[in-house]
């Protein structure tokens, strides 16, 4: 069932008047992200209803990589979310975000010791990608002295969504050990039964374009290898299953679709264990988080036509929308036209490519798409970007990070602006670059 936001829509429009009409885009900072507090918080509110479930405790984690943005972490954590980290630099934005050990997650296949013995020396839980991190982690553990919770990751190897690159539980998957392959559900019973103080099973099958079937076989599978693992131990040895997050997100429309209490309900049905009180439960939900609850504003700077199409040239481009320019079949992205003031323009559809600032010929974030014929001075919004799209900046041509700000707007139209993140001055362009350093010497001869 899709969930119909409309007050999204009408939030939306507010705040992209209001950022116009108050000079929050102009020739300086001709792009800029927007992000929904009021809708980041009902997707907050919407997560921990679907789940909710007398006796069986919960723990709602934000996976960073999808907005890796202090305060957006921050108004989470005050939503009741922790935080799923994948590197020392997300560990790092969550501990300043103010996320507690007991509330985050480390999950990656590439850890290294140093990483690891943050982790467990912080008391932060650890999913173990594979044998060989298994081994450094009972190294480790053992000298921290560490509580940490530790679980292992496994792949089902179920199949692929229709986004390959994003499919995490095919056959040859990089995560997790793999459970179909020769001898590896022997190798997991003997890795538990030899340590039992490791109580966590995690597996992540979903991700945009995987649907609620896929993703719930992913778990069943999980439950299953878990009772099987508590029964060979002839006790409740694995108390905690992490199920990952991924649910896909609709980018046609402002319908909530699929919403997170269908895969919650389908989870009620098709693996009833799950909520019977045996097991906690962790989510790592990211994208269907934030992605709706985003826009990028962007400045039409020129309008021209190639070969009698119309091509609005922007300022939104492959930086901002990386995926979108590079794989535009797999990450389409809804565009809406605005005049000059931020309103929505009126007049027929006129078939035209919306085009972005870099340097090469495909930089294109929309291509012959009917839109009502922009100019240059008008704006354009790039909608569903609040998930990835502000963490994924891709600096070619050193264009800079921009802007980020969140949003408050009420019916009556009143906007209230918060900085998330300040765009990325010149100077800061340039030290991140090595303007700071020595010049480099020709090489003696």
């Amino acid at each position: 069932m899709a969930v119909m936001t409309d007050e999204l829509g009408i939030r939306r429009g507010h705040a992209l008047r209001a950022a116009v009409e108050r000079g929050l885009i102009d020739e300086r900072e001709p792009v800029v992200g927007l992000l929904d507090i009021t809708g980041i918080e009902d997707s907050a509110t919407a997560l921990h209803a679907a789940f909710a479930t007398p006796g069986v405790e919960i723990t709602h984690t934000f996976a960073v990589k999808a907005a890796s943005l202090v305060p957006v972490l921050a108004l989470l954590g005050e939503c009741g979310l922790g935080a799923e980290v994948a590197s020392p630099g997300e560990m790092a934005l969550a501990r300043a975000a103010g996320i507690p050990a007991d509330r985050i997650v480390l999950d990656s296949p590439a850890k290294t010791r140093a990483e690891l013995r943050e982790a467990l020396t912080l008391g932060v839980a650890v999913n173990a990608d594979n044998p060989q991190e298994l081994e450094r982690i009972d190294a480790l553990r053992a000298d921290a002295g560490s509580a940490s919770p530790v679980g292992l990751r496994v792949n089902p190897q179920i199949g692929a969504g229709s986004i390959g690159a994003m499919s995490t539980a095919t056959a040859t998957s990089k995560f997790g050990v793999a459970l179909r392959d020769p001898g590896a559900e022997e190798w997991v019973l003997r890795a538990y039964a030899g340590r039992p103080w490791m109580n966590r099973l995690h597996t992540h099958t979903g991700s945009q374009g995987v649907p609620l079937e896929l993703m719930v076989a992913g778990v069943r599978a999980a439950y299953e290898l878990a009772e099987r693992i508590n029964a060979a131990a002839g006790r409740r040895q694995v108390t905690v299953l992490d199920i990952g997050g991924g649910l896909p997100v609709n980018f046609d429309s402002d319908a909530v679709t699929p919403s997170y209490a269908e895969y919650a309900d389908l989870l009620r049905a098709e693996v009833p264990g799950l909520f019977d009180g045996r097991y906690g439960l962790v989510t790592e939900f990211g994208r269907s988080m934030l992605a709706k609850n985003g826009t990028v504003l962007a400045r039409v700077e020129y309008a021209k036509s190639a070969g009698g199409r119309p091509i609005a040239v922007t300022h939104a481009g492959a930086q901002v929308a990386t995926r979108t320019v590079f794989v535009p079949d797999a990450w389409p992205l809804r565009v809406l036209a605005l005049d000059a003031k931020g309103r929505e323009k009126a007049g027929e559809p006129v078939v035209q490519d919306v085009a972005g600032p870099c340097c090469f010929a495909g930089d294109l974030v929309a291509k012959g798409r009917p839109l009502p014929l922009l100019e240059s001075g008008d704006h354009v919004a790039l909608l569903d970007t609040g998930a990835y799209y502000f963490s994924n900046h891709f600096a070619y041509n050193s264009l800079p990070r921009p802007a980020v700000l969140g949003y408050t707007a009420l019916p009556d139209g009143t906007v209230e602006f918060t900085p998330v993140r300040t765009a990325q001055s010149e100077a800061e362009l340039i030290a991140e670059s090595g303007g700071g350093l020595p010049p480099l010497r020709r090489a003696s001869r």
